[in-house]
């Protein structure tokens, strides 16, 4: 071998040897749906507190999944917070999560915590109205189907958006046949199903459109907050609270490490950023900076019949608005 190769190599070796003794470690990765500015803020606060520097991925839960799906052979996360309640029922039942139960978690809502996932914060779909339209103010979700909203009304792709299915899925465990009755009349009054959620407001920002029908709630809160005049309106006849659940890959390196992180994400310095972004922090101790659970009306929760037919919703869902 020569002598060069075998140098670099002791040096390498050398370098190893000096990170483990001095208990050095590789940086934390969280892949992430939702804010980016959340992610930022809780990787910083997190390393400065642990000293545990953090790398994260952030886009939609789609994309987030698909990076987990093309890596599960050889996985490079550690932590990943979803949008979508759903995904992390399915990576539990697949055995990929590590069963953790934070001691931050107590004040978390039994329906949103278990063995191996576990709330980082709570969203919810609204109406997103923009009063400056022209429109009647809507009261719920069957008047965006009326003439004066014709053409005017925007809703995430839910092919794209957890929420906007998990929506979808709700309305028709709570309504049935009346939900697709309002499906089809929200399709002949010109409804147009855009992007993800951001894609389906903005144009509702601009103009455009007046309403957006499941947008979610903290996206727009965050519009209203940049001087933006729109209104968020939670329907009378119940809408879905979106679970934004936090997990630990049983194939993470950095098991320990990933706890610390879930914990500092549920500790009260961690929620209040999550309230910040005015999403509803998960621990019930912890103020929101917008309109609390209790004073939205909530659909029942998903159970695990209602999840096992999504596939056939979104199908059934697709093609009714000719999207194959």
């Amino acid at each position: 071998m020569p002598r060069f190769i075998q140098s670099n190599i002791a040096k390498a070796l050398a370098l190893i040897g000096l990170a483990a003794s001095s208990g050095a470690s590789f940086a934390l990765t969280v892949y992430t749906a939702g804010p980016e500015g959340l992610i930022k803020d809780l990787a910083a606060g997190f390393e400065a507190e642990s000293g545990i520097k953090v790398d994260y991925f952030q886009g939609t839960t789609g994309k987030v999944m698909a990076r987990l799906e093309a890596e599960a052979a050889n996985p490079h996360a550690d932590v990943v917070i979803s949008a979508s309640w759903d995904s992390a029922v399915d990576l539990e039942q697949r055995g990929w999560l590590l069963n953790y139960q934070s001691p931050n978690a107590a004040s978390v809502p039994a329906a949103y915590k278990a063995p191996g996932y576990v709330a980082q914060g709570l969203s919810a779909l609204a109406i997103a109205w923009n009063p400056a339209s022209g429109t009647p103010r809507p009261a719920d979700w069957g008047d965006l189907a009326s003439p004066a909203f014709a053409g005017k009304v925007n809703m995430p792709d839910p092919s794209q958006s957890g929420t906007a299915l998990e929506l979808l899925s709700g309305l028709e465990a709570a309504h049935g046949a009346q939900a697709w009755r309002l499906f089809g009349e929200l399709k002949a009054n010109g409804m147009n199903i855009a992007g993800a959620n951001a894609q389906a407001l903005n144009p509702v920002l601009q103009g455009a459109k007046a309403a957006v029908f499941g947008a979610v709630d903290y996206i727009t809160y965050g519009a209203q907050s940049k001087g933006e005049k729109i209104e968020i309106i939670f329907p009378s006849s119940g809408t879905v609270v979106a679970a934004r659940p936090m997990m630990i890959l049983k194939g993470s390196r950095q098991q320990d490490e990933a706890r610390r992180f879930v914990d500092y994400v549920l500790s009260e310095q961690g929620q209040q950023l999550v309230a910040k972004t005015f999403l509803i922090p998960a621990r019930t101790d912890v103020a929101a900076q917008r309109p609390p659970l209790a004073e939205i009306q909530a659909l029942p929760t998903a159970d695990e019949a209602e999840r096992a037919g999504r596939d056939a919703l979104l199908k059934r869902f697709s093609e009714l608005f000719l999207r194959k």
